[in-house]
C-alpha cells in the first residue's frame, strides 16, 4: 500500500478508537485525502463547521423541548436549500462521489456521503443522527427529545414515511419484500465509512482492477482493524490473481481473529488448497 505516513498513522489512529469516539466526518476527510493527497483539508473542515454553526443560529431562540420536525427542517433548510446538496443520479459509478472533498465541491454525491454531512451537523448540535440497516439505499435517523424521523439524504434531506420505506425497499429487493424490524437498527460510524470505501473497491471490480480494490481493503483494515472478514476478502482476492504467499497470510490472519465456525472452516480449507499448490 503506497499511503502518505501521515494518512497511515491517522487511519490507524481512528482504527484504536471505539466507535462512540469516532469521529465520522474527520474520518471521512482523512479517507478522501487517500486519493487526493495533495489536497489541504481546512477549508473542507471549515466549511463543515459553517454548516454547524448555521444550523445552530438557525435554531436560536427556538423554545425548548425542541420537536424533531424543526430540527430536520434546520438541517434541511441550511444543508439542502441553502447549500444545495443532493444526491446526483449518475453518482454510482462516478469515484469521485464517494469522496467527502469532491462532494462538497460539487455540492452532490452517494447518499452514503452526504448522510456523513447530515450526520455531522445533527450532532453537532447534540441531536442524535444515525444511519440505518435499510438494504440498497442510505438512509439515516434523527431523534430529539425521544422523538424520531427518518431522513434520505439523496433527496435532500426529505422525511420518509412508511410507504416511502415499502416503495424504496420493492424498488430495491422486489415487489414481495416487507419491511423488517432489522431494517431499523442503527449502524455505527465506523460500518457507514466501510460502505463508502465498499462502494469504491466494488467500482474497481467491476472494472476488473483486482490490484486496486485490494488496496483499498488495506485502507479499511487501518481503520476498522476488527472487521475481519476483510482479511477473508483479501485472501480470496489475491488467490484470484495468484499472488499465493500473500493469500496465505491473509488467511492466516483471518484464522487467528475471524469468529464463526463456518467461515473459520472454509478459510481453513482454503489455506490448505493454497499450501498445497504453492509447494
Amino acid at each position: 500500500m503506497n499511503l502518505p505516513p501521515q494518512i497511515c498513522e491517522a487511519l490507524l489512529e481512528f482504527g484504536q478508537q471505539s466507535d462512540d469516539e469516532l469521529d465520522i466526518a474527520e474520518t471521512a476527510l482523512i479517507l478522501a485525502t487517500v486519493d487526493r493527497p495533495a489536497v489541504h483539508l481546512e477549508s473542507y473542515r471549515r466549511h463543515l463547521q459553517t454548516l454547524c454553526d448555521e444550523v445552530g443560529a438557525y435554531m436560536a431562540g427556538l423554545p425548548t423541548p425542541l420537536d424533531v420536525e424543526i430540527c430536520h427542517e434546520a438541517l434541511v433548510q441550511v444543508i439542502f436549500r441553502r447549500y444545495g446538496y443532493i444526491g446526483g443520479e449518475d453518482s454510482l459509478d462516478d469515484p469521485e462521489a464517494a469522496n467527502l472533498t469532491r462532494v462538497i465541491d460539487r455540492r452532490s454525491g452517494l447518499p452514503v456521503v452526504l448522510g456523513v454531512i447530515y450526520i455531522h451537523v445533527a450532532r453537532h448540535q447534540g441531536w442524535i443522527a444515525d444511519g440505518l440497516n435499510f438494504p440498497g439505499r442510505f438512509l439515516l435517523r434523527l431523534e430529539v427529545n425521544s422523538e424520531r424521523l427518518i431522513m434520505d439524504p439523496f433527496l435532500g434531506g426529505a422525511a420518509i414515511n412508511t410507504q416511502s420505506l415499502r416503495d424504496i425497499l420493492k424498488v430495491v429487493s422486489g415487489f414481495h419484500a416487507e419491511l423488517q424490524p432489522k431494517f431499523y437498527q442503527s449502524v455505527t460510524a465506523r460500518a457507514i465509512l466501510l460502505r463508502i470505501q465498499n462502494n469504491n473497491k466494488n467500482r474497481l471490480l467491476r472494472s476488473d482492477r483486482v490490484e486496486d480494490a485490494i488496496e483499498v481493503i488495506d485502507t479499511m483494515l487501518l481503520f476498522a482493524p476488527k472487521f475481519t472478514h476483510l482479511w477473508w476478502e483479501k485472501a480470496t482476492l489475491l488467490a484470484r490473481i495468484e499472488q499465493i504467499p500473500k493469500a496465505i497470510l491473509a488467511l492466516e490472519q483471518f484464522l487467528v481473529h475471524g469468529r464463526g465456525s463456518d467461515s473459520l472452516y472454509k478459510a481453513s480449507m482454503l489455506l490448505q488448497e493454497l499450501r498445497q499448490s504453492s509447494n
